[in-house]
């Protein structure tokens, strides 16, 4: 778990409860305020769910690139000439 999950987890709470608030005194522009800073951390939250996820991949990749640096070399070669060759055309 990063700062972005605990901090997008802290935002969507208080947009529940900004949000609740608005409801209880009427207040259709608070209410907006939460209901935005409820998506606001729910968005934030899922990024950094997305980085803890993405994170194992870039280790492992750093991981081969280290025990075998010539394999890494060859294969961001094919792979730089694939992305050349696919973006003109062939």
């Amino acid at each position: 778990m990063n700062t972005d999950t605990l901090t997008g987890s802290a935002t969507n709470i208080g947009g529940q409860v900004k949000e609740g608030l608005g409801s209880a005194l009427g207040d259709t522009s608070m209410q907006a305020e939460g209901k935005g800073d409820q998506l606001s951390g729910t968005a934030q939250k899922t990024l950094g769910e997305a980085k803890d996820a993405v994170r194992p991949m870039i280790d492992s990749a750093r991981q081969f690139v280290q025990d075998r640096p010539f394999a890494a070399a060859a294969l961001g070669g094919v792979l730089g000439l694939a992305l050349i060759n696919t973006l003109r055309g062939k």
